[in-house]
């Protein structure tokens, strides 16, 4: 029985023939395997109905909280001019010359906005968070 002969490169230079074509590889110890390494991002890629389910899930969720988010701000936006026209006595209060309502509506409104804002932008980050996890578990 005979070898075959490996594939030959170009001539070494103290031997008479060809080196011996040789692969070099790194040691797999940390890598993880290749057959499934990342199959929801493949699924995810391929537009196959799996991938859709979680990037369907993960617009649902955002859309979601944007909801809530919006729906409570909006909520507490228009509760201080209900409140005002509830208790009329608001209006003759002041701070520092300042009518009671002005301050609602011109300062209070802000500290609002930016408590919402920073509100959603956590909350989001933690769904894509939570995606992410679950991503590379799959």
């Amino acid at each position: 029985m005979t070898v075959p002969e490996p594939h030959r490169l170009h001539p070494a230079p103290d031997s008479a023939g060809p080196p011996v074509r040789v692969r070099v590889t790194a040691p797999r110890t940390s890598a993880r395997p290749s057959a499934g390494a990342f199959p929801v991002t493949r699924e995810m890629a391929e537009h196959s109905a799996v991938g859709e389910v979680f990037v369907g899930s993960l617009i649902r969720s955002q859309l979601r909280l944007a909801l809530v988010v919006a729906g409570g701000f909006l909520i507490i936006l228009t509760g201080i001019p209900v409140l005002l026209g509830l208790f009329p006595s608001i209006r003759e209060v002041t701070v520092l010359t300042v009518p009671v309502p002005w301050l609602l509506l011109g300062l209070g409104v802000y500290p609002l906005s930016i408590a919402c804002a920073a509100l959603y932008v956590r909350s989001a980050s933690r769904n894509e968070k939570r995606f992410q996890e679950l991503i590379d578990e799959g």
